[in-house]
């Protein structure tokens, strides 16, 4: 096991370096991990910390990206802002992925009311907006960061039940698996040794990409008012408390807009390269 895993984790990552976009978006999101882990290295201030005298003031030598209307370093919350949305989207969606692939694997091996019970679940919540669900959650268990969390994995968990599901239909009448049944291995045995290891590569493809949104849906709820609270730094809520100086200091939004912009941006090129590099359909061109 341990063997093909890793000639599976060495033929993705060769495949990926011969992906200009996944290339790309890797390197982006090195750059932001990194800015996320160096924080207290990279911002020259507290993020919280106000200098009276110093309001809305343009990018200069002391503040490189300026100041909001509370004489806050918009440098300094920007970085520290990347340690809140990557580390939100990081535990949702391994909350997701975990809920999702559990149930997916269900409905895809039992079939029958299972099955139609989890489908008709996931259709009922994929129909409704993202950010509404996501809405409609927060308001029933109210405001917090481990609300937030537990919002935004149960937005994304339809789509892994999905994912899941569909691969496990497409190879659950494989020979192998026949095999294995004949051979009297249990349910169990079959969807952890057989089923499990031939989902790994559409997994870290579904990841990337709901990761993506995942910061998105995180910056859209607090930028709503719902997401992360003040005086914690967060690109969705500096993008809110900029709105009102849009015309007088834009700078207080166009920074962690672009950071929105950049990070999602980075995590789509990657799973892009991700799914190139993995799906052998798409390497035959």
């Amino acid at each position: 096991m341990d063997k093909h895993r890793n000639e599976f984790l060495l033929f993705a990552l060769i495949g990926l370096l011969k992906s200009k976009k996944g290339v790309l978006g890797a390197s982006l999101l090195l750059l932001f991990i990194a800015v996320a882990i160096f924080a207290p290295l990279i911002s020259p201030y507290d993020p919280t910390e106000m200098h009276s005298r110093d309001l809305l003031l343009p990018p200069d030598r002391k503040y490189i990206f300026g100041t909001d209307q509370f004489g806050r370093d918009v440098f300094s919350r920007t970085v520290w802002g990347s340690r809140i949305s990557l580390f939100i989207g990081l535990v949702s969606i391994v909350i997701a992925m975990s809920m999702g692939l559990g149930a997916g694997l269900a409905a895809g091996y039992y079939g029958g009311k299972i099955d139609e019970f989890f489908m008709r679940t996931v259709d009922v919540l994929l129909s409704l907006p993202v950010v509404f669900l996501a809405l409609v959650i927060m308001a029933a268990v109210g405001v917090g960061l481990g609300n937030l969390i537990l919002a935004i994995a149960v937005v994304f968990t339809p789509q892994f039940i999905r994912m899941v599901r569909g691969v496990v239909l497409s190879i659950r009448e494989k020979e192998f698996v026949e095999a294995a049944v004949a051979a009297g291995a249990s349910n169990r045995a079959i969807m952890v040794r057989e089923i499990l290891p031939n989902l790994l590569a559409p997994l870290i493809v579904q990841v990337s990409i709901c990761f993506s949104y995942a910061v998105l849906t995180e910056a859209s709820l607090s930028f709503l008012g719902v997401g992360v609270q003040p005086p914690t730094a967060a690109w969705g809520y500096m993008l809110e408390e900029g709105m009102g100086y849009l015309e007088r200091a834009p700078w207080i939004n166009v920074f962690p807009g672009v950071a929105i912009l950049l990070t999602v941006l980075g995590f789509n090129l990657f799973g892009d390269g991700l799914r190139d590099a993995l799906d052998p359909r798409l390497r035959l061109d």
